[in-house]
């Protein structure tokens, strides 16, 4: 018997990739899982900049997005913003996510609320990290509290590179194939995880096989912790082909 599951997606007006890579990995659970489907449906919050002041304004539109999307009774809700979550102060993942999921409860269309920045550091956990390196998009000043941020949680951030892009349409159009020259820059030698991409905009998952046989470490993105943490959310194996090591089976 097939059973179809709804996913959510709060995402910023111009984010052009979460969905894409998020439907294009379920999809491709779809493969192994044929008696599973996945519907996608989204609410958009204005931002267009990647800077402080936007991501605050844009972040009070969570809950009406959160809302929205309740209205179509979907089975999990994602916070497609990993900046956004991370610039409001330490921790703020747990207080988005209890209050979302309160929006939802309050219009009686329950449903678990992930945010990508939640789902980012408990998959560190999950890999069993202690020591990262992380790619990220933003400017220096944005990626330096977005390292703060992963530290505050437990992990040591070995090295990290700032790819210096403020605005977000052009973070969407960063060219994966990139990255794997970006990583090789990088020291990598001490850590136990890559995080290729701290942020949903910027595509990565098709790098993310590459890398990981270049490196021989394995490689996590904020869609593909994501991805899992939705999986887990909806009582599913958090296996996806070509989804890296976090959706390999092998946690």
């Amino acid at each position: 018997m097939t059973k179809t599951f709804r996913i959510g997606q709060i995402v910023p007006s111009s984010n052009t990739t979460m969905e894409t890579e998020i439907p294009a990995m379920l999809t491709a659970r779809q493969l192994i899982r044929p008696e599973e489907r996945f519907t996608f449906h989204s609410s958009r919050m204005r931002m267009k900049k990647v800077v402080k002041e936007e991501l605050a304004a844009m972040d009070a539109e969570s809950d009406r997005c959160a809302a929205e999307l309740s209205d179509a009774r979907v089975d999990v809700l994602g916070y497609a913003c990993l900046v956004a979550i991370m610039a409001m102060g330490h921790g703020y993942h747990r207080i988005s996510q209890e209050r979302l999921h309160g929006r939802t409860v309050e219009n009686d269309g329950e449903a678990p609320v992930i945010t990508s920045a939640g789902a980012l550091v408990d998959a560190l956990k999950v890999m069993k990290a202690k020591r990262i390196a992380v790619v990220a998009p933003y400017m220096k000043p944005l990626t330096e509290m977005v390292v703060e941020y992963i530290r505050n949680e437990g992990y040591e951030v070995s090295v990290w590179r700032a790819l210096e892009i403020p605005d977000n349409l052009e973070v969407g159009r960063h060219d994966p194939a990139k990255l794997p020259g970006i990583v090789a820059e990088m020291d990598v030698s001490d850590v136990d995880v890559i995080v290729l991409s701290a942020c949903v905009q910027m595509p990565s998952l098709q790098a993310v096989p590459m890398i990981e046989a270049m490196t021989g470490k394995p490689v996590v993105t904020a869609a593909i912790a994501t991805t899992y943490a939705m999986l887990k959310s909806l009582k599913l194996e958090p296996i996806v082909p070509g989804g890296g090591a976090l959706l390999s089976g092998l946690y």
